[in-house]
């Protein structure tokens, strides 16, 4: 047994030697190469922006970023440990460009930013708007021969929202998710929720929404 364990260690030893040998340089080369570099695509973080103020246009979330510095800094980067931030506490009403730089990301020590996609990005800002606005129930769903939605309520029948103030002024409602009402014969009650589609308006305070279905033969006739 120890013959063969011999034999098998021995085997190609010098080839073997070499691979290892090879494998270490490759390593020390790669840990202290002051030259390798990466992309990351990192998130932008926006700050102080005036309370008064809302972000009017599609946000830039992200950049790609270049990066150089130690092979074994450079190799354990994680995406959280690089970092852009944008100060927005001197804008106002309008539109603004920014610059970016290596001064808004944030590196650990030793890594060096050597390029950003792109140099500058384009918001535009409005004042902040809040606005009630009535919930309309969006229904669907198969019902049996002669029956008809009679009723439809929504409850809470408004939803307050906030948001950039053209674009507040321009919503008529807030809809529901589809409701399937199929089967309902007499009346039925659904949980859903209440959104409006436009990304940049947000429901203050969101809270389940019951939408009661109502239904009536077809040839039912209300007194």
């Amino acid at each position: 047994m120890a013959s063969l364990i011999q034999r098998v260690f021995l085997h190609n030893l010098g080839i073997k030697v070499v691979s290892v040998a090879l494998a270490i340089g490759l390593w020390l080369v790669v840990a202290r190469d002051p030259n390798a570099e990466v992309e990351m695509k990192v998130p932008l973080e926006f700050h102080n922006l005036p309370t008064n103020l809302e972000i009017d246009s599609a946000s830039f979330t992200e950049a790609q970023i270049r990066l150089r510095g130690p092979g074994r800094l450079i190799h354990q980067l994680q995406t959280g440990d690089v970092r852009a931030d944008i100060n927005l506490s001197t804008v106002t009403p309008g539109e603004r460009t920014f610059d970016l730089t290596a001064r808004h990301v944030h590196v650990p020590q030793d890594i060096e930013v050597v390029q950003i996609i792109p140099g500058q990005f384009h918001l535009s800002f409005d004042t902040r708007e809040t606005r009630t606005v009535e919930v309309r129930p969006r229904m669907t769903g198969d019902f049996a021969s002669g029956m008809k939605v009679a009723q439809v309520i929504a409850d809470p029948s408004s939803v307050l929202i906030a948001g950039p103030h053209r674009r507040v002024a321009a919503v008529e409602a807030a809809v529901t998710d589809p409701v399937d009402a199929s089967g309902t014969v007499t009346r039925a009650t659904f949980v859903t929720q209440a959104y409006v589609p436009d990304p940049l308006i947000q429901v203050v305070h969101p809270t389940p929404i019951r939408v009661t279905v109502i239904m009536e033969g077809s040839g039912d006739q209300k007194k």
